[in-house]
């Protein structure tokens, strides 16, 4: 009889992906380095390459995009070779890093396809000589333990200026550090042969400490199960091994294994769910898995796999990224010279893919901390809550409400033409059924005394439900479609989707789209929108800046200037000729010069002819006058990255939103220095500004201190009271783009690579945000772009048209008002609208002091009727016979009738059913 226990995970099977499934285009290359080469979120991988000297990262996601490719792109980290790396376990997209340079690094990372940023949102500088080992803590958020070249060290990110602890000098290099999984223990490997156990919030010398390795070869630690201690590294013959340790004492292992002889150092990855290690040996192509134990035979070994090339580093994808239905138990990626192989560990059970099998999946813990880095350092031990990963179990995503008013939404049915080749979704969060059809006005006459019924009204219990959900948009019911495929603009190559974050990625205007390519020498594609269809195969021409372009904007009253900002700092201004390009242009109409670093955005005044606004990282924004094309202005007092820039309705004031956590208001005309000042959204992802409510108020979109995209609406005439009213939208790494229609206070927001189109109606008093139907694009998207209300079609009652960006297209995209009343023009949804295709003056007129104002027109075509001016309908006459009225019946009469009427319904009860003169069979008739 076997005395050892079986395990459920001993067949436990090893599949490599497919080579269509593998991550290509990797330069691994090799570096002699501490780190496991290779990490993995939930969302992203990154990894060593062997570009830049080892200070890039190349970066992708851990699933494929929408056309079943991964994109491979590289993350500028440091001026020397990237050590070490680790992603937060609360934050996918947050990655730290740690090099030769002496420094530690905190990036937010966004989609592959889209520009990663260029700085990082946290920078630590231990001072200790080059850092060799980083690794987030298990339960608190913001904690990190370092390890520079002797001496681990303890951070709290949240105070960046010193550690919270510095724990004792090793003998030699410090070669791996783990923490325990709940938090409370660090341990070390050191090249001096020796293995600690640190409480760093009791002493900052170690509990436990033994000269227990036999050699001082690239030794790595790793808690396992319970009090255990798991070490790789090498014994006195050179020969790698395993084993397994009480790390109560240190002296002596309890297990060991032998792994052969070879050169390479041993990467553990553990399991703490499953108790599976995998040990996979650089330069080997044998990737190894064990399950470990507390008691014997405490290590045994479940599966050897042989792939087909040799290993840089390995990865242990986050147990909430696994394939359940799949009795998927373990994910790891192994890194190769020239890509990243999948290796898939599955548990053989029968109905594979149709049900979950809860015995192999206990819960496992969550993505939200338990404690702050300042509670665990004062003692708190609390620990992550678990979750299940039963799919069935897990929570559905709403988008959160606004923190004013849970705005509930009605479903209402309304016609659009949409494109019937691609559906395009509106949803609402809440549909109630007396929204399906259209109230009437309830008559003010007596049914009876008339002759004929009166027309229905809203019933109470709909009163009642409207009373409940407070206040809401009369624009909830938004629709936003696709416009024809005769419209769109395929067959798109090259797209640039480097463009900083503070730059919409592509500017329009009514005649025309201006594209940047991923061709050198910052070319620009100019797509006319007369000429919709199929781009041709063969080259186009383009505009030719020769240097990245950084930010790219049309002249809002000349359809045919183009500004362009440029890496070399420089402001080049183009005239497109009439009818598109025809030659690729090379000469630009005014090259503007003065910034002394390279600019992050530009904006047009929204009034004045030939006036430009730029921002730089030379922390400085200025005023361009393009006819003269000489600098006007220079506005100062920022300490940070200028996030964005927006200039008030009626051209007085510029408002920017800053990473110093700081929006400004500035009269350019009267002072240098802002005129106002408060403070801007908590987070420093990024942000963007716009004016609304007639100027009164500034909307700013960005982050808040857990990195959740917010809106923030600012008085314009007190910034220093902070925001007047503040709504969460969603978590994702992508800074979402306002825009903002004045004639309906309706603002639409999305973010590059996002599928969802947000739109809110912006009041100035309580509830401030009343959120409408969002619009979703069947793929992410890399900008989105808005055509002058001129555009819009008021005879579908669109009060917005956009231009959706995506990977080859460009696709228009109608947002429209639901009405019945179609053939009149809806009036109360469009008041007269601002001529802002038209200059109110010149630049230097503004500059010297005068203001203007846009004209307005109607948009009402001379053929349509004010939906205010619509004849009144009629009541529904229902007239009834006088009988009705005069004659009364008794009750016996009422039942007698009712009675009738059922009976003559079902028919004759004596008539024989229609199966009674069917022939059957015989008994002897049938098969045994």
């Amino acid at each position: 009889m076997n005395r050892f226990k079986t395990s459920k995970f001993k067949n436990t099977t090893p599949k490599i992906g497919k080579k269509d499934g593998w991550i290509n285009n990797v330069r691994a290359g090799s570096f002699s380095c501490q780190g496991n080469h290779i990490k993995a979120s939930s969302k992203f991988v990154v990894f060593n390459t062997e570009q830049a000297g080892g200070g890039m990262l190349g970066l992708s996601s851990v699933k494929p995009g929408s056309d079943g490719q991964w994109t491979v792109t590289q993350l500028p980290c440091h001026s020397d070779l990237v050590t070490d790396m680790d992603f937060s376990p609360f934050d996918e997209t947050l990655l730290a890093t740690c090099s030769g340079d002496e420094t530690v690094k905190l990036w937010s990372l966004v989609d592959p396809e889209l520009q990663q940023p260029s700085s990082p949102e946290l920078t630590l500088r231990p001072g200790q000589g080059r850092i060799e080992l980083v690794l987030f803590h298990p339960t608190s958020s913001g904690l990190l333990a370092v390890g520079a070249t002797k001496s681990p060290l303890i951070w709290d990110t949240s105070r960046p200026d010193t550690p919270l602890a510095v724990l004792e000098q090793h003998g030699d290099q410090l070669q791996s550090l783990s923490w325990k999984r709940d938090g409370s223990l660090l341990a070390t490997s050191c090249k001096d042969k020796m293995l600690r156990v640190f409480d760093p919030r009791a002493q900052t010398t170690a509990v436990q400490s033994a000269k227990s390795l036999q050699n001082n070869k690239d030794s790595r630690i790793l808690w396992a199960k319970d009090d255990f201690l798991l070490t790789t590294g090498f014994d006195m013959m050179r020969g790698r091994e395993a084993r397994l340790w009480d790390s109560r004492k240190l002296s002596s292992s309890v297990s060991s294994v032998s792994l052969g002889v070879a050169s390479g150092m041993v990467i553990p990855l553990y399991d703490d769910d499953t108790g599976l290690l995998v040990l996979a040996g650089t330069g080997d192509s044998a990737v190894d898995c064990f399950e470990v134990s507390t008691s014997e035979p405490f290590l045994s070994q479940v599966s050897h796999c042989l792939t087909d090339m040799s290993t840089r580093g390995v990865a242990m994808v986050p147990k909430l990224a696994l394939d359940v239905l799949s009795c998927e138990v373990m994910q790891v990626l192994q890194l190769t010279d020239n890509c990243i192989v999948p290796i898939s560990y599955q548990v053989p059970r029968k109905h594979t893919g149709q049900e979950f099998h809860d015995d192999l999946y206990p819960d496992t813990v969550g993505t939200t901390p338990a404690m702050s880095a300042e509670e665990w350092w004062k003692g708190g031990n609390k620990q992550v809550e678990k979750v299940s990963l039963n799919p069935d179990k897990q929570p559905k995503l709403k988008a959160p409400p606004a923190k004013q008013v849970a705005a509930k939404k009605e479903l209402i049915s309304g016609g659009s033409k949409e494109d019937p080749a691609r559906g395009s979704t509106s949803s609402s969060p809440l549909s109630t059924p007396s929204s399906s059809a259209p109230s009437r006005s309830p008559s003010s006459t007596s049914g009876l005394s008339s002759g004929f019924l009166p027309s229905p009204s809203p019933s109470q219990s709909t009163k009642a439900i409207q009373s409940m959900l407070g206040t809401t948009s009369k624009f909830r019911h938004i629709q936003g479609a696709m416009m024809h495929r005769d419209t769109h603009i395929t067959n798109l190559r090259g797209l640039n989707l480097t463009t900083p974050g503070e730059s919409d990625g592509f500017c329009v205007n009514s005649q025309r789209m201006a594209v940047p390519l991923a061709i050198s020498g910052g070319q620009i594609g100019i797509f006319e929108r007369s000429q919709p269809g199929r781009i041709p195969d063969t080259a186009l021409p383009t505009i030719q800046n020769s240097v990245n372009v950084v930010d790219l904007s049309w002249d809002p009253f000349n359809t045919h200037r183009l500004a362009v900002a440029c890496d070399d700092a420089k402001i080049r201004v183009w005239q497109v000729p009439e009818g598109g390009l025809k030659e690729t242009l090379t000469e630009p109409e005014v090259i503007m010069q003065g910034h002394t670093e390279k600019i992050y955005s530009i904006k047009f005044h929204p009034l004045a002819s030939g006036l430009l606004a730029s921002s730089s990282y030379d922390l400085s924004v200025r005023l361009w006058n393009l006819e003269s094309g000489e600098q006007v202005k220079l506005l100062t007092g920022h300490q940070d990255q200028i996030f964005a820039m927006a200039w008030s309705p009626d051209g007085k004031l510029l408002a920017t939103v800053c990473k110093d956590g700081k929006v400004r208001i500035y009269d350019p005309r009267k002072s240098t220095a802002p005129v106002q000042e408060g403070p801007g959204p908590e987070g420093h992802r990024g942000a963007r500004a716009v004016w609304v409510c007639e100027g009164k108020y500034l909307l700013v979109s960005g982050f808040d201190s857990r990195s959740e995209r917010v809106l923030c609406l600012y008085s314009a005439h007190s910034l220093s009271s902070g925001a007047v009213a503040s709504t969460s939208i969603s978590i994702s790494p992508s800074t979402l783009i306002p825009f903002y229609d004045p004639d309906t206070s309706v603002v639409i927001l999305t973010a590059k690579g996002d599928t969802r189109v947000h739109i809110y109606e912006v009041v100035p008093e309580e509830p401030y945000f009343m959120e409408c139907s969002s619009f979703n694009s069947p793929e992410p998207h890399k900008g989105l772009a808005f055509l002058p209300k001129k555009e819009c079609n008021v005879r579908d009652v669109e009060i917005a048209v956009g231009l959706l960006l995506n990977k080859t297209t460009i696709e228009p995209v109608a947002f429209r008002v639901p009405r019945v009343k179609k053939e009149f023009f809806q009036d109360d949804v469009y008041t007269e609208t601002a001529v802002c295709w038209e200059a109110a003056l010149t630049a230097s007129a503004w500059l010297s002091g005068s203001n203007g104002q846009h004209k307005k027109i109607s948009l009402k075509p001379k053929d349509m009727t004010p939906v205010s001016e619509a004849p009144k309908e009629a009541p529904v006459k229902k007239y009834m016979p006088s009988s009705f009225y005069l004659e009364e019946k008794t009750d016996e009469q009422k039942k007698e009738e009712l009675l009738s009427a059922m009976v003559a319904k079902l028919g004759n009860r004596d008539d024989p059913l229609p199966q009674e003169s069917f022939q059957g069979v015989e008994d002897d008739e049938w098969d045994d």
